[in-house]
């Protein structure tokens, strides 16, 4: 630590800090609610749920009880759209038809796309998977999902 010696011992003969009992009250309150929440209760969610169970408090009051206590509230997720349901692209045949069990490796390969949530962003992930053995045999990441992703997944399971 950091701390030099005087200031350690100076902080070991400070007087306790009282806190009033409507004070701990408050405190006590704050924690539950944002339990009871999960998490998902912000500031200004909580000034009126405490206002409605009668403490006369601020919302600032509030934020800077909330900091002190380390509760930060989990902050809502925005919906992506992921898929287009009216396009006018070819649809291709199904060749398969339903028939997911081949008889040997590299008969059938199948594909998917999805998106995944990194420290970076998001990132989508293409994978192509044999069939028979059931592993990836091909994959490939990318910020943007374009025609590129998917070939470069192709062509790793390809030179596999």
């Amino acid at each position: 630590m950091k701390v030099s010696r005087s200031a350690y011992y100076d902080w070991l003969q400070r007087p306790a800090k009282l806190i009033s009992e409507e004070t701990l009250r408050l405190y006590r309150r704050i924690k539950a609610l944002f339990k009871e929440s999960r998490g998902s209760l912000g500031n200004r969610a909580m000034v009126k749920q405490l206002r409605k169970e009668g403490f006369r408090i601020g919302r600032y009051r509030v934020r800077s009880v909330m900091s002190s206590l380390g509760l930060k509230a989990k902050q809502r997720q925005a919906y992506k759209v992921t898929t287009k349901r009216k396009h006018s692209d070819a649809v291709a045949d199904n060749l398969l038809n339903q028939n997911f069990n081949p008889v040997a490796p590299n008969q059938i390969w199948a594909g998917d796309v999805t998106y995944l949530k990194t420290d970076e962003g998001w990132m989508y992930l293409a994978i192509v998977m044999d069939l028979y053995s059931r592993r990836i045999i091909g994959w490939h990441l990318d910020k943007r999902m374009t025609t590129d992703l998917i070939s470069k997944a192709l062509m790793k399971a390809y030179n596999l």
